[in-house]
C-alpha cells in the first residue's frame, strides 16, 4: 500500500475514537452508513461533472475527495485499502470479460 494510503487509513481508524464534534470524519462515523454513502454519491457526481468539463485539476481534486470518502467507508466497514488493492491484484492479467462472467456464478 502506498505511504499516503497507509497514513490516511491509520488516521481514519484513529478518528473512530474521536469526539464527533472534534473531527469531520468522526462526525461522519457518528452519523452512520447512510451519511457516508451520501458523501460518496456526491463526490462521485462531482468527479463525473469535472470530467465532463475537461478540467484536469478539478478531476484530480474531485477524485481525491471520492477516494477519501470511499476510504472512510472502508474503515467504517472494518476494511482497509489493502483489501481493495488485493482484489485489484487478483484481477490483474484477467480479462474484464472473464472477470465479469465469473461474477455471474
Amino acid at each position: 500500500m502506498s505511504d499516503v494510503l497507509k497514513k490516511l487509513a491509520e488516521v481514519l481508524e484513529q478518528r473512530k475514537q474521536a469526539d464527533p464534534d472534534s473531527s469531520y470524519v468522526a462526525g461522519l462515523y457518528d452519523k452512520g452508513l447512510d451519511a457516508i454513502l451520501k458523501k460518496i454519491g456526491e463526490e462521485a457526481t462531482e468527479t463525473v461533472m469535472a470530467a465532463k468539463d475537461g478540467a484536469k485539476d478539478k478531476i484530480v481534486y474531485e477524485t481525491a475527495d471520492l477516494w477519501f470518502h470511499t476510504m472512510v467507508l472502508l474503515a467504517q466497514q472494518g476494511l482497509n485499502p489493502d483489501d481493495v488493492l488485493n482484489e485489484l491484484d487478483r484481477r490483474f492479467g484477467l480479462s474484464g470479460l472473464e472477470e465479469k462472467a465469473a461474477r455471474k456464478r
